[in-house]
């Protein structure tokens, strides 16, 4: 299972420069007035630290570094979503597990976040390999 929200696969981590180009259909469809019948809940950056295990200000750099994604609120605070400590968690099993760098972190994050959603196509195709998937 990815530990990423599922709807932030394969573009969470990329800088303001790398977002993909929005078509007209998706600025018109972005520009709508949505009402959330629930408040989106969020986590500021002290509960993300304090459920991660992890400094606050080494969870900024990873924000600064893409590996992270995160908003900020009318204050210009950090605010996370909540599956922010297990990706958090994720990016620590693979510093520690593989010893990489935070660069192919990002890498290695990425690549599996598209394998995911390739694995995610086939069972949606009704298409079996004799091979189980590798993840």
């Amino acid at each position: 299972m990815n530990d990423r929200p599922s709807g932030t696969a394969g573009a969470g981590r990329t800088g303001t420069g790398d977002r993909p180009v929005r078509t007209g259909a998706d600025i018109t469809a972005s520009t709508a007035v949505r009402y959330a019948l629930v408040p989106v809940h969020r986590l500021s950056l002290d509960a993300v630290a304090r459920l991660s295990g992890l400094h606050p200000d080494l969870i900024r750099r990873f924000v600064a570094l893409g590996l992270v994604d995160a908003d900020r609120d009318a204050a210009g605070h950090l605010v996370f979503d909540p599956a922010a400590p297990a990706v958090l968690a994720r990016i620590q099993r693979l510093r520690s597990g593989l010893c990489l760098n935070y660069a192919s972190i990002g890498l290695v994050l990425d690549l599996l976040d598209r394998i995911s959603l390739l694995e995610a196509a086939l069972r949606g195709r009704g298409t079996r390999s004799e091979t189980p998937p590798w993840t």
